[in-house]
């Protein structure tokens, strides 16, 4: 019996180390393509359902999926009308590693890790991350058959068959499900162990269908505790899926003899019956909300009371018709540039907030934010060279070519407020401290970058000499404080007040202040050089 236990623990270890990888390394991989990702998912409620199928069946997790909508949604880059057809894709997406379970995979799975050990080692750098998703998919299926070998002695377990005989109980077998799936984070756990167990001939359907339903319910743990530090179109998001979830079972616990009968038609199989019961459920709950998504939004929107701030991931001002009269057309990338600096400092304020409080949130918003500004620096590159293919006077050039400067100037403070960020994370992780007077200098130089880039703003909207004599003696200002800044910095270390691996990461912040200082100047410059009738 130890042996068995000791067994189903390593397989389910195993489960849930090749989940949570393949779903973060294919998070990660389809970063960059997120942008594509949004634009199709709020054409329309069916496309949003399409999405949440195809993410969900990418990431192998329909709480990775969920939480990645409710982040998106809390950034402010969809609205939380558009993410709810996603999250009801998600439910269908997550059906899939069941059904693989059903149909044996667990059997090949050695073959899927052997496989993708070939391909990571084959030595084409560009292969290697596609190597360790097939085996970390390998190892999801490789740990199910582990967790089915310490099943198959405990058909002689009186114990243990009396359990799941009281999972017939829907209250019990709920709970369980629910319980269960919280702790583990993916319902597709619970519901393949189930298969395995229908196949070992030790669970009944009826047994096993409260547990499924519990599970659908234990899989909104994820987002809504994702959804507590997270704005109230977040928090809306994490309640419609539970919402969703809790109105789908309570209709099949309503229906549940004649859900019982479906699946006994549908299939003489128990292992067959229990992924079917797992789509159905999911089918049921996008039956009984797809054509009342809109009314659905405003009920979730009175509980969760609040103005929802939604930030465009596309150009606002770039109007193709435009590009017929060049003035107008730069009088459009303008605008954009403001739209696009206004990201940009709201980044980098944000991003000095995590040097001495740390939020996961908070990061997740930036990155988000960063997002927009690189899609606004690709789109509006775009509209500038359409732009340059027609007539231009001498001082339109000059315009055109001082925006192609500053659009890329834009998107490079918005990296360089990643990289503050990204030096908070380390400070973090690496638990290193900043003493008093590297906080007081890092808050005095961080003040005056913002005013520089708040007045670069204001100079991007209308051109003011004084105001660009400004923002380069400021600079000047900010180049001198930073010296000042390391020079002490130096000190602290050589008399010990200033730990080892805290010194790296303050220099770090030194030099990303006034690089985004120096863009700020570069800007003000570029816009000093044009005429005032250019």
């Amino acid at each position: 019996m130890v042996g068995s236990l000791l067994l189903f623990i390593t397989g389910l270890a195993l489960f849930l180390f090749g989940m949570l990888k393949l779903s973060s390394g294919m998070e990660g991989a389809f970063s960059g393509r997120i942008r594509n990702f949004i634009k199709f998912s709020v054409k329309n409620r069916f496309f949003g359902l399409v999405t949440g199928i195809a993410a969900t069946t990418v990431f192998q997790s329909s709480s990775a999926t969920t939480l990645l909508t409710v982040s998106i949604v809390s950034a402010g880059l969809i609205t939380f009308y558009h993410s709810l057809g996603i999250i009801l894709g998600a439910d269908i997406g997550t059906t899939l590693t069941a059904q693989l379970v059903v149909w044996n995979v667990t059997d090949l799975s050695p073959w899927i890790i052997l496989t993708g050990v070939l391909i990571f080692c084959i030595g084409v750098e560009r292969w290697k991350s596609a190597g360790e998703m097939v085996v970390y998919f390998g190892l999801i299926f490789f740990g199910l058959g582990l967790i089915g070998d310490a099943a198959a002695p405990l058909k002689e377990s009186e114990t243990f068959i009396r359990f799941f005989r009281g999972t017939e109980n829907p209250l019990l077998g709920l709970a369980i499900g629910i319980i269960f799936t919280a702790v583990v984070h993916a319902s597709a756990i619970p519901v393949s162990i189930l298969i395995i167990l229908g196949q070992q001939g030790l669970i009944s359907i009826e047994g096993a269908l409260p547990v499924v339903f519990g599970a659908n319910i234990g899989t909104t743990a994820t987002a809504i505790m994702g959804s507590l530090f997270m704005n109230k179109a977040g928090k809306r998001s994490a309640l419609a899926h539970l919402l969703f979830k809790v109105s789908g079972v309570g209709v099949s616990l309503l229906l549940f003899p004649l859900f019982v009968v479906l699946l006994k038609a549908l299939s003489s199989e128990v292992a067959q019956q229990i992924a079917l019961s797992h789509v159905i459920l999911s089918l049921l709950i996008v039956i009984l909300f797809i054509g009342l998504l809109k009314p659905f939004a405003w009920v979730v929107e009175a509980i969760v009371p609040g103005k929802e701030e939604t930030l465009p991931l596309w150009p606002e001002y770039l109007d193709q018709k435009c590009l017929t009269i060049p003035q107008e057309a730069l009088d459009c990338v303008n605008k954009e540039l403001s739209r696009e600096i206004f990201l940009a400092g709201r980044m980098f304020s944000e991003s000095l907030t995590l040097i001495p409080s740390w939020s996961e949130t908070r990061k997740r918003d930036i990155m988000y934010v960063e997002l927009v500004v690189d899609n606004l620096q690709t789109e509006i590159t775009q509209f500038l060279w359409n732009t340059s293919c027609g007539d231009l006077s001498p001082g339109l050039s000059r315009k055109l070519f001082a925006f192609s400067v500053i659009v890329d100037d834009i998107e490079r403070i918005g990296d360089r407020s990643t990289n503050i960020m990204e030096a908070g994370e380390s400070k973090y992780k690496r638990k290193a401290v900043f003493t008093d007077q590297a906080y007081s200098e890092i808050d005095e130089i961080g003040g005056l970058v913002l005013r520089n880039i708040e007045d670069t703003s204001s100079l991007i909207v209308k051109r003011d000499e004084e105001l660009i004599r400004v923002v380069m003696v400021r600079h000047e200002e900010i180049r001198d404080k930073v010296r000042e800044a390391t020079d002490e910095h130096l000190k602290r270390f050589y008399t010990k007040l200033c730990k080892a691996e805290a010194g790296p990461l303050f220099v770090d912040i030194l030099m990303n202040l006034e690089l985004i200082s120096e863009h700020c100047r570069t800007i003000a410059d570029r816009i000093f050089g044009l005429t005032i009738d250019g």
